[in-house]
């Protein structure tokens, strides 16, 4: 089975990430499962790395991808153990195999080491052993007796006062810029404080008692929400998917439909004729499951496009993942963000029909970001250079970023002169297609990654979820694992990012790139207990949200 990766078809609706526990309880084996290039068969580990995180025992997930299978196929003479006679096929890893982003440093093959010059990067020592892993047996029970769907909804939300208390570290955006962040530590001596909300807003953080004044009040009713020393950070903001316009892509009466094609004929007069572009902000369909799991792990924005991968997608929307529906209060973001189009091989050739429409001449007129969907160094040069030209015949700077950017880091200096950003999507860049074929593989093939290379070079990066080669349609589900995500690029990059930074790469740089302001002091902060959004050792318990006034409780 796999770890997360589901809903995509009706058959795997009720995938749940609690699968593997539950079956293992009943003590029916487990394997883990690739489907390269669906899940790549180079991020097996992770599989059962997560699966640990949901609740499988470290060895029956660590069994779940080496010897069970070899037993269940019959092989367990031979392979799946460490044994004098059986083959010698042994991985030495930088980190417990389970930890997040661990990574071989050697593969030996018939005893033979498979790698001259391994890249290495130290690991923390906090990832030489088994993660501790939060605890979900209330999920996991309620999976069960909802046969795989359980409400997603908050258990509670509150406008009152909410005390999170022992919080080890806050971090929230600065009010000049919506690329960076601080952290404020809870207090002056590094140990666990206070925090305490109402409607959705911090009214005070630091010493227990420095805030001991707002929950003594008369009459006061407080929530108090023990984080174990976890965390308070900006909640992230998810593109790449089709978070919003569809439920189950493989099954049409639950998707949006598909976007015209406009190089190929004109869209009928019904939809705006030859001056057709679709807006993702009038398809929205609220409380999908997607969208509510992304929302319990973190991820409380989402940007989405009427597509990513027809030549003109149309004018994207943010809007919260964690609303029921439209008219909620905070439900919508920012009605349009960016206008969308991709250019790969195997698009439709042609030429542009039909006006110069109010969205293109806002593109022209640097209001808004063209968002091009590409991935080949040759067309990006191409862009490159025509951004410079009409810069310099107008007059006016244009906004564009690139989203996908397999091969960007091969311009990355001249993306940075032409001050056009990347959204690297996924955020480990593989070779699926001739377009992705001059990619950095990363560790320990190259002693960089793509993030790391284009950050280095002055690029302003943001990244989409891992998902499904790279398929927006069929990597809703990833959504949720933006954070691993974030937490692995740290990880493979300390000399560059820190944590301020790696967070940044799934939010505020992602709301950058694509047009979408929010005030700082609007922005959702995420609750996490035991750990931080960047470990398989935090918990979404919370999501304070001052657009809404209101904090949801999971």
């Amino acid at each position: 089975m796999f770890a997360a990766f589901a809903r995509y078809k009706r058959e795997a609706y009720r995938h749940s990430e609690f699968a593997p526990r539950v079956l293992a309880d009943n003590d029916i084996d487990v394997i883990m499962k690739s489907d390269h290039p669906a899940i790549v068969s180079r991020y097996l580990i992770h599989e059962a790395a997560q699966a640990h995180y949901y609740g499988l025992a470290d060895n029956i997930a660590l069994a779940s991808v080496i010897s069970t299978p070899a037993r269940v196929l019959g092989l367990d003479h031979r392979i799946g153990y460490i044994k004098e006679g059986f083959d010698a096929d042994i991985v030495l890893w930088d980190s417990h195999p389970l930890a997040l982003g661990a990574t071989p440093t050697q593969v030996i093959i018939d005893g033979i080491p498979q790698l001259s010059s391994p890249h290495k990067i130290a690991k923390p020592h906090s990832s030489q052993s088994s993660p501790h892993t939060p605890d979900f047996e209330l999920e996991i029970a309620e999976a069960i007796d909802h046969a795989g769907l359980p409400p997603l909804g908050p258990l509670i939300s509150r406008d009152g006062l909410v005390l999170f208390t022992n919080v080890s570290s806050l971090w929230i955006k600065t009010s000049d810029s919506l690329d960076l962040m601080d952290m404020f530590q809870s207090n002056l001596h590094g140990s666990p404080g206070s925090v305490v909300v109402s409607q959705g807003r911090i009214i005070c953080h630091g010493m227990d008692s420095a805030c001991a004044g707002y929950t003594l009040q008369d009459g006061a009713v407080v929530a108090v929400v023990d984080l174990q020393g976890g965390s308070l950070q900006p909640g992230l903001a998810s593109v790449g998917s089709m978070l919003g316009l569809q439920e189950i892509s493989m099954e049409q009466s639950t998707t949006d439909g598909e976007v015209y094609n406009v190089l190929d004929t004109d869209p009928p007069s019904i939809v705006g004729g030859v001056g057709y572009l679709p807006r993702a902000v009038d398809g929205l369909v609220y409380g999908t499951r997607d969208a509510l799991l992304a929302y319990r792990a973190g991820v409380t924005v989402g940007i989405t496009p009427p597509s990513l991968s027809s030549f003109v997608g149309g004018l994207s929307t943010a809007f919260s993942l964690g609303s029921l529906h439209k008219l909620e209060s905070g439900a919508i973001v920012q009605e349009t963000a960016a206008l969308h189009v991709s250019l790969a091989h195997g698009d439709v050739p042609g030429s542009t029909k039909g006006k110069l429409g109010e969205s293109f001449q806002k593109v022209s007129k640097g209001q808004i970001p063209l968002v091009v969907a590409v991935n080949s160094a040759d067309i990006i040069a191409a862009l490159v250079n025509l951004k410079l030209e009409v810069e310099m015949k107008s007059g006016t700077t244009l906004k564009l970023t690139i989203i996908g950017g397999a091969e960007a880091h091969l311009l990355a200096a001249e993306l940075a002169k032409a001050n056009v950003g990347v959204i690297l999507y996924p955020p480990r860049p593989l070779a699926y297609t001739w377009d992705h074929r001059r990619i950095i593989p990363g560790l320990p093939l190259s002693k960089e990654s793509a993030i790391a290379h284009l950050i280095s070079s002055g690029v302003t990066v943001g990244i989409g979820p891992q998902g499904t080669s790279g398929i927006p349609s069929i990597s809703t589900w990833a959504a949720r694992n933006l954070r691993f995500d974030a937490g692995w690029a740290l990880l493979d990059s300390p000399h560059v990012l820190s944590k301020a930074s790696a967070l940044a790469l799934a939010s505020s740089n992602v709301e950058k790139l694509l047009g979408v302001e929010i005030d700082p002091y609007e922005s959702d902060l995420v609750a996490t207990s035991g750990g931080d959004l960047l470990s398989f050792e935090g918990k979404v318990v919370a999501v304070i949200s001052p657009r809404k006034g209101r904090v949801d409780l999971f």
